[in-house]
């Protein structure tokens, strides 16, 4: 008895699938709810079981689309395991087929790739960028992707050699174990290229008497449709000149030819005076927030809703900064290798001011208070993706180039997207500089769960009052947002004003004084 198998229905909207590929060849013997071959659809990627033991027949080929409903194979019951064909015959064939289109052979063997664990506290993430193309031929540890979580950008290598077949699309939010891609494994050298030209060259260059020429997948209809647009004025750039999601999308509607003016013999009738014109394009454009973006989002909204924020202000002469740096940046260059900034200052003085006020430098945890005896500072860059905050850890204990040179490493890791999530755990307080964009003065948000954070601003010549005498001066806004509930406004209060003396004065931060 023959039993025949047809394509099921995997979806309402779903009308054909493409046969990805077979995992049973013509001719072998299958076991009941065996894999026999995969499937693919506009949406996603099935697995067809066989539906009774005994010798497949095969009724279509590998990237052939069929409808729903459609016979895919035959499968002779009565027929025992002995009755296939001999399976080392199978095999060589198979390898010397494959080897003579692809220059290495098939092991038949899929590899299937999940969304890596990348941290303990990530649960998801976004693939951001195919680096492959679906179909593409990969090496072994070759990066294939980029996947984009809440705190960094990760690179997704390739766990095997072979053929690769996407699984999951270009922004789409995957899940810690989530389907990705496959790998269909490969043994020996990747496929020439002159091979596969001279494969197209033999291959008859009928495309227009296939069923996939010119014709629309699901999506591509339900596009076109809107539009208005007929599929046969549309080019496909699919498989056999298929027309794919995206040829729908790139369609335009073609102009219709203005019509000959008429006379009109009834009498023109009044009509409403028309909406005045607006001059010039009022284009629009939307791009789906990354996980970065959307994270950032519920943190700030989160710090505002669920702490007791406060800001308060002062303002720093930085002439004595200023001198200091233009006297020695030449020679602290040459012996350090490093420029000599203002975040070294900035770091240092509120290292010395946290461990003289510690409450600014502590975090609730839960019912209780955690006080720190170090200062890891988080400082605030802002990346292409995002706004980072990469951590300085023991900043304390750091000299003033040891400052220059970190910041300059975590803000170079962080416009490239190559921070770790180590990089970003942790900090006890929080630095960041709205000043090199201009800001003249800002009330910064905390970077739970810490208490508290420093705000910089930009340097504005503005007249002081200085032992009577009026005086032209460099003068910075700082201000310090602070958790009410563990820091007191003394404490705060206290703790910015020895930033600003120590800042005023830097032989203080030399002395300890």
């Amino acid at each position: 008895m023959s039993l025949e198998i047809k394509v099921p229905a995997v979806g309402e909207s779903i009308t054909e699938v493409t046969i990805g590929q077979w995992f049973k060849n013509s001719g072998d013997y299958v076991e009941m709810d065996e894999v026999i071959c995969e499937l693919e659809s506009d949406k996603a990627t099935f697995e067809l079981t066989a539906e009774a033991a005994g010798v497949l027949t095969t009724k279509a080929e590998a990237g052939d689309t069929l409808e729903i409903g459609a016979v895919i194979c035959e499968i002779d019951t009565n027929a025992s395991e002995g009755d296939a064909a001999p399976a080392e015959e199978r095999k060589e064939e198979s390898k010397s087929a494959e080897k003579a289109s692809t220059g290495g052979g098939k092991t038949g063997e899929v590899k299937d790739m999940v969304v890596p664990t990348v941290g303990e506290s990530i649960t998801e993430v976004t693939l951001a960028t195919w680096l492959k193309e679906d179909g593409d031929f990969v090496e072994l540890d070759e990066i294939i992707a980029e996947v984009d979580s809440d705190k960094a950008t990760f690179e997704l290598p390739a766990e095997a050699q072979g053929i690769l077949r996407h699984v999951a699309a270009e922004g789409d939010t995957l899940e810690i174990g989530g389907m990705i891609c496959k790998i269909e494994v490969v043994e020996g050298e990747a496929p020439s290229e002159s091979g596969s030209e001279s494969t197209a060259e033999t291959t008859p260059s009928s495309n227009g008497d296939s069923y996939a020429a010119g014709h629309a997948s699901p999506a591509a209809a339900k596009i076109l449709a809107e539009k208005g647009i007929d599929a046969k004025n549309v080019k496909g750039t699919g498989k056999d000149g298929r027309i794919t999601k995206e040829d729908a999308e790139k369609a335009q509607k073609s102009a219709p030819q203005p019509a000959a003016p008429q006379a009109s013999k009834a009498p023109a009738k009044e009509t409403a005076p028309e909406a005045p014109k607006v001059a010039g394009e009022r284009n629009t454009k939307r791009e789906k927030m990354t996980s970065l973006r959307k994270t950032i989002s519920k943190r700030l909204v989160a710090a505002k809703n669920e702490t007791a924020m406060l800001t308060t202000f002062n303002e720093v002469n930085m002439k004595p900064i200023m001198d200091l740096r233009k006297q020695y940046k030449e020679m602290f260059k040459e012996k350090h290798n490093v420029n000599l900034g203002f975040m070294s200052f900035f770091t240092k003085a509120v290292c010395v001011a946290l461990q003289e006020w510690p409450a600014v430098n502590a975090q609730i945890d839960g019912n209780e208070l955690v006080y720190h005896d170090f200062c890891d500072v988080s400082i605030a860059v802002s990346a292409p993706k995002g706004l980072v905050v990469p951590v300085i850890r023991n900043a304390e204990a750091l000299s003033f180039d040891q400052i220059e040179k970190e910041v300059v490493r975590l803000a170079t890791k962080a416009r490239d997207g190559k921070l770790t999530i180590e990089e970003m755990t942790g900090g006890t307080f929080t630095i960041t500089n709205g000043g090199i964009f201009g800001s003249m003065m800002s009330t910064p948000i905390i970077n739970q769960p810490q208490s508290a954070i420093l705000g910089m601003h930009n340097i504005v010549e503005r007249p002081m009052a200085v032992n009577g005498e009026v005086k032209i001066l460099p003068m910075m806004y700082v201000a310090l947002s602070y958790d009410h509930r563990i820091i007191d406004g003394r404490e705060s209060v206290s703790f910015l004003v020895r930033v600003k003396q120590l800042l005023e004065d830097p032989a203080r931060l030399l002395l300890g004084v």
